[in-house]
């Protein structure tokens, strides 16, 4: 049998990933807002936190089942998706915004949401449509 983890080790596993988190959050806030201009990595996350890089990897992993990355990506992702609603704002705008160059941008888009910054845009202004016009059909 397995010796058991003790409860306080648990603890600050659970409290490292809410703090990650969080600090993930406000960095890609910040991003999206323009306080900041470049994308940090695990290893800055890490020192914010006052732990070694090995060990954020390690104990996100190990409290959640995904790599640190992979908050980053999501959090990114959903940033993105929520820009490109507006019209305002060109694909290359919203990568500027989010440090990437426009190249970059759509291979990350597409790798992560399936589809195009272009196609995903046009996809959600014709649902857009689809659901006014049903509105005034009805």
């Amino acid at each position: 049998m397995p010796t058991p983890i003790p409860k306080k080790i648990l603890a600050r596993q659970h409290e490292i990933t809410a703090e990650f988190l969080r600090e993930v959050d406000q960095h890609v806030a910040d991003v999206e807002a323009g306080r900041a201009t470049e994308m940090l990595e695990v290893r800055d996350l890490a020192d914010r936190l006052h732990i070694h890089p090995t060990h954020l990897s390690n104990t996100i992993k190990l409290t959640t089942g995904h790599s640190p990355c992979h908050f980053f990506e999501q959090r990114i992702l959903e940033v993105a998706q929520r820009l490109l609603q507006n019209p305002a704002l060109s694909v290359a705008e919203i990568a500027a915004r989010l440090t990437y160059d426009p190249s970059n941008f759509t291979k990350f888009f597409k790798r992560f949401a399936g589809t195009t910054p272009k196609q995903y845009r046009e996809e959600v202004w014709e649902a857009q449509r689809a659901g006014k016009t049903e509105t005034v059909t009805i």
